[in-house]
């Protein structure tokens, strides 16, 4: 058993453990009850509950979640608007995000799939230094739409 100061106490019964808690004015609490015998710790529970609380949520804090971000391209596209998608993905991916690229057909632009198949290749050429591919782009009915993840 463990003081509030650190003190080791040793092995002891549970009735002399409680009583020495009580003394204190503190609470015996059970830190780690699968070890034999069990480790107990004198010590003020609501400050134990609040110094977890505080480091779980300073954790969670410098915790960066994974999140998708989408950018969709056309077939007719310019030279700029291009230009404007392939930055804005870079600057997805330089912040850990992953990246979705799809292309849309619509119309008459079904005839030609293959000016639009260039156009995301080129893409997924001109972003392959500051990103992975997560497998093949995929064709889903007028869509083609491929994953990006950071390198």
């Amino acid at each position: 058993m463990l003081g509030a100061d650190g003190h080791q106490y040793g092995v002891i019964g549970i009735r002399e453990a409680i009583a020495l808690a009580t003394e204190q004015g503190v609470d015996l609490v059970e830190i780690v009850p699968d070890a034999k015998p069990p480790v107990c710790k004198l010590i003020n529970y609501g400050k134990f509950l609040y110094a977890e609380e505080k480091r779980l949520k300073e954790s969670r804090r410098k915790q960066h979640g994974v999140k998708v971000k989408e950018v969709r391209l056309g077939p007719k596209m310019g030279v700029h608007d291009y230009q404007v998608m392939l930055n804005r993905s870079k600057e997805f991916l330089s912040k850990r995000d992953k990246v979705k690229v799809s292309m849309r057909f619509r119309g008459r632009e079904m005839a030609h799939m293959d000016i639009g198949r260039k156009l995301f290749d080129r893409f997924l050429e001109d972003i392959a230094s500051s990103a992975s591919l997560d497998g093949r782009p995929r064709l889903e009915g007028n869509t083609i739409s491929a994953m990006l993840s950071p390198k």
